[in-house]
């Protein structure tokens, strides 16, 4: 780990805790930092913050009281969750203090280069494929981000020849001003946290973040099949690798003759692949070009797409009952992710688990994806708006529960032999659940309940 002496005697407030806030609290600690954190917890409720006083930190809990501001701090670490419009966070930018996430503190402090990987949709697939197959061919990987390892956690145990393997959220590249991964992975860009940001160009800016300090030494993976992706691209100075699901290209990764190809070298036949779902393939081909570009030869790439089934929550196989077979994809928690979800199911007779947190869209772009659905059990605040566009594909069977967890056995009733139960919400969980991840764990344990 390197020491990062910038952060020795500078005073620095940490605003928020949870997993990430608690593990820049700490390092900032060890790295000599004068830290005082802030969590709008209670202390007496609040395990982080007890923990971190006996460290020896400064903990300040119960609120954000925006008097701590005028103690003349050189720097805010602020937990990627809380927003820029909270009043601390705005009260900082206007003193002009520096506002990071602790992904910055990752890169300061790592001995091992980054790969950086964003987009609205295929992040955590994409960055569990790409770490798959570079521990495959031996490159030493560690998987870090935003798929539950907190980076600068992870970053301190890395040594120079480890590659960081780090799913990034628009939240975390919002606060960047030194981060450089020398591979930056950018999949996507739809309508997405749009309470957060406030419009789609500034989430678009956000991810187009992980381009801003790359140079001619590094490479930017981009979609040439999103418009935008390519022209967040342009003005990156790192080589541009391409990758397309629907254009033979000169070089990059694409999709010829039914085989997955690295410039002009066919890599694997697309019929040996076991991830399901179309919309897969571009996940594939961005893990082929990140994988290559590190040196990982074919036959590690394939050993890994012959065997790998998918990420939990994330078009995850649970079951098969009676001849029913239940998907926990958990993790849609946006109108594409479903889209591409029922697109897996085209041929199949669907009965749809959906609903969620109210974020004021409305759910008309799933219309033309409700084809080959027979029943769909809605539960959580938008019950009634995704109701209304059911009706409006011609879906009969409309059912209505508390929760994802009376949802199975009704879902269950509906069924027939050969149907696919599909757990893809189109919506974030917080109306219900903490996480995706625990309203995805009561689903496959509702399911387990049937046998």
């Amino acid at each position: 780990m390197k020491q990062a002496a910038f952060y020795q005697q500078r005073r620095v407030l940490v605003i928020g805790l949870a997993k990430s806030g608690f593990a820049a609290a700490k390092l900032l600690h060890e790295l000599g930092a004068n830290v005082t954190v802030n969590d709008r917890k209670p202390f007496e409720e609040n395990e982080e913050a007890q923990r971190l006083e006996q460290l020896g930190i400064r903990v300040i809990c119960g609120g954000h009281p925006l008097e701590l501001l005028d103690e003349h701090f050189d720097l805010v670490v602020k937990n990627p969750g809380i927003p820029y419009t909270n009043p601390m966070v705005k009260k900082a930018i206007e003193k002009g203090l520096p506002v990071i996430t602790e992904v910055e503190l990752a890169y300061h402090i790592s001995e091992a280069p980054f790969i950086g990987i964003t987009g609205s949709n295929g992040k955590t697939t994409t960055t569990t494929l790409i770490y798959e197959m570079l521990r495959e061919g031996e490159k030493r990987p560690l998987l870090a981000g935003n798929i539950g390892m907190v980076a600068c956690e992870v970053a301190q145990k890395a040594e120079a020849n480890n590659w960081l393997v780090t799913e990034l959220s628009s939240f975390q590249l919002a606060g960047i001003r030194d981060f450089r991964p020398r591979i930056s992975v950018l999949l996507n860009i739809f309508d997405a946290h749009l309470d957060y940001h406030g419009t789609k160009e500034a989430y678009a800016q956000a991810k187009a973040n992980i381009f801003k300090n790359q140079t001619n030494e590094d490479y930017a993976v981009v979609n040439a099949d999103d418009e935008l992706v390519m022209r967040l691209a342009e003005n990156a100075c790192a080589q541009k690798v391409i990758f397309s699901a629907t254009k033979i290209l000169d070089r990059g990764a694409y999709i010829r003759d039914g085989w997955i190809y690295w410039n002009d070298e066919a890599v694997i036949a697309i019929s040996d692949i076991v991830l399901p779902g179309k919309h897969n393939l571009e996940n594939i081909l961005a893990a082929v070009a990140v994988a290559k570009l590190t040196g990982v030869d074919n036959k590690a790439i394939a050993r890994v797409l012959t065997t790998f089934a998918g990420v939990k929550h994330r078009l995850q196989y649970i079951a098969t009952i009676d001849g029913r077979k239940f998907f926990n994809d958990s993790k849609a928690t946006n109108i594409l992710a479903t889209q591409k979800a029922l697109s897996a199911f085209e041929k199949d007779s669907v009965i749809l688990l959906a609903g969620g947190l109210d974020r004021g869209n409305e759910f008309d772009d799933l219309l033309p994806y409700l084809r080959n659905v027979k029943a769909i059990i809605l539960f959580g605040q938008t019950a009634a708006k995704i109701a209304r566009v059911a009706k409006q594909a011609g879906i009969e069977t409309i059912e209505y529960v508390d929760n994802v967890e009376k949802a199975v056995p009704v879902a269950y009733r509906l069924s027939e032999p050969g149907d696919v139960i599909l757990l893809s919400p189109a919506c974030a969980s917080w109306d219900q659940y903490k996480t995706f991840e625990q309203r995805g764990d009561i689903f496959i344990n509702a399911v387990h309940k049937l046998k």
